[in-house]
Order: C-alpha cells, then structure tokens, then sequence
C-alpha cells in the first residue's frame, strides 16, 4: 500500500468559524458545572467556611449579609438551569460576533472541522 502525499496548506491564511451551537453548550456546561461546584461549597461546609471561601474569591468583597444557606432543591436546580442558559446566551454571543465579524470583513474563512 502506497502512502498518498498531499501538499502542506497554510493553516495560517485561513480563520475558522465557530459553530454556535457547540460554543453556547460549552460555556453553559461550563458555567453549570462552577454553579454547581459553589452550591457544593454551601451544602458541604460551615457558614463560616463558606463566607471565608466567597470572600476570598471575590477578593474580600463582604458576603456575609447576602449568603443564603437554606434554599430548597427546586431553587437550586431552577438556579442551575437558569446559570446553563446564561453561559448558553453568552457563549452563542461570542461564536456569533466572531463569525459575523470574520464573515464580513475577512474574505479568508472556512468552516472548522470537527
């Protein structure tokens, strides 16, 4: 069997577009999953524990009077769904503008192939 030689292309001519679809459930699933791992936080540690932690990631910023540790199974999976479509919308947003922006103002694209 004869191995066929195809002629190198140059990759760095070319932009790719970014199917929309796949970029808004990356970034849903994304922010999905950091919902997810924050009400982890909350069901598995201390009040304490818990401010410390959000105060620390949002650089000192005094959560203590907006923490809400009792909240229902329903708000919590309403609340994850609800984070999916906003990392859906943003994701989408993002593919959205970059296509159109490459679409109308480079004449180089070509679709990604996954």
């Amino acid at each position: 069997m004869e191995m066929i030689k195809r002629a190198p292309t140059k990759k760095e001519d070319t932009m790719d577009v970014i199917n929309v679809r796949k970029m808004g459930f990356a970034f849903g699933l994304t922010f999905a999953m950091l919902h997810w791992a924050c009400v982890s936080v909350v069901l598995f540690t201390s009040r304490e524990t818990t401010v410390a932690f959000f105060n620390s990631l949002l650089h000192g910023i005094d959560v203590t009077n907006i923490l809400r540790t009792e909240m229902s199974a329903g708000e919590m999976t309403y609340g994850f769904f609800q984070i999916f479509v906003l990392g859906w919308l943003i994701g989408a947003s993002i593919a959205s503008i970059y296509n159109f922006h490459f679409m109308r103002f480079d004449h180089k694209t070509q679709p990604m192939k996954m």
